[in-house]
């Protein structure tokens, strides 16, 4: 095999209170790229489609992630790169990270899969370093990995994939405006209080026990941010307002997608995820704000090879 084909997926991280270590990954959102095998030493990216982003292999996030990858390989193969954005850069659903956990995939395909999925991770994380300064692997694992992904642990890398309840479904609605994840990180503060980590632990435990046990209702309590959401909430409009209306209309939780400003609600049903996102919809259209919004699924494999999805390919469910 000489050249792959690939969907990369979007991702929701954080998922309310597992700041950068909690991540799961979108079905029906994502990229598109084609990575071919080339005579010349090395990674060049030829093509990128739908974003204004560097070509330049030191300065794009798939080509940091390839050489980091070739590097531990000590391999002087060499690969051509095109990269289709559909997933707007600063969008808090992963862009990066779609890139980088695409590049590393499609290379370890065409090399006869020299390492194991899991193992990709960490070659993905630097690309997520060059795009924010830090390389967290709460997008890139559950890109990689599919379903839901907690990272245990950074030091050494540590990642547990856990299956999605069959009936969970996200809602995302992104408004049209950019936020970058290095000026999100900024607000941050790097103390918390006791009382506060004591609720963040609480809410991580319920979570990852809801999803293991398929309670929803558990699930839905356990998506609560003591720690980042207060913070980061003030530079996503009408994020309250959109939070209250997802809740209203059947959420089990809503909060910030990634470093935002995209919003997510999960829901137990497709039925009451499209409800959700029309009401979401609507916040967005009174404020006459664009935007785009997203239903999934929680899509179980990670980067595939395409096409994927399998039938009406790669599109968003509402768009304004």
């Amino acid at each position: 095999m000489n050249e792959i084909k690939i969907f990369c997926p979007a991702t929701i991280a954080n998922l309310s209170c597992g700041f950068d270590v909690l991540g799961l990954c979108l079905d029906n959102v994502g990229d598109e790229m084609i990575i071919r095998k080339s005579d010349q030493k090395g990674i060049r990216i030829t093509k990128l489609v739908g974003a204004d982003l560097p070509l330049e292999t030191e300065k794009n996030v798939a080509g940091v992630a390839g050489l980091a990858m070739l590097e531990a390989l000590k391999s002087d193969a060499g690969f051509e790169i095109e990269i289709y954005k559909n997933i707007k850069a600063g969008s808090g659903i992963g862009s990066s990270a779609a890139s980088s956990a695409g590049a590393v995939f499609g290379i370890n395909e065409l090399l006869g899969r020299p390492f194991e999925i899991k193992d990709l991770v960490q070659f993905a994380m630097q690309g997520e370093k060059l795009a924010c300064g830090n390389a967290h692997a709460d997008n890139v694992a559950p890109a990689l990995l599919g379903g839901f992904t907690l990272v245990r642990s950074y030091a050494p890398l540590d990642i547990i994939k856990i299956e999605s309840p069959s009936e969970l479904y996200a809602t995302v609605v992104h408004p049209q405006i950019e936020l970058k994840t290095s000026d999100a990180r900024s607000v941050l503060k790097q103390t918390v209080s006791l009382k506060s980590a004591i609720m963040q632990w609480g809410n991580v435990g319920g979570l990852i026990a809801g999803l293991y046990t398929k309670d929803y209702d558990l699930i839905g309590r356990s998506l609560h941010d003591e720690i980042v959401e207060p913070l980061r909430s003030v530079l996503i409009p009408g994020f309250d307002f959109i939070k209250q209306t997802a809740l209203e209309n059947g959420a089990l939780g809503s909060g910030i997608s990634g470093s935002g400003p995209s919003i997510f609600a999960l829901s137990k049903g497709e039925a009451t995820a499209n409800k959700i996102a029309k009401a979401m919809s609507a916040v967005y259209d009174e404020m006459q704000l664009p935007y785009e919004i997203h239903v999934s699924k929680v899509n179980p494999d990670g980067v595939r090879v395409a096409p994927y999805p399998p039938e009406g390919g790669i599109k968003n469910t509402i768009k304004s």
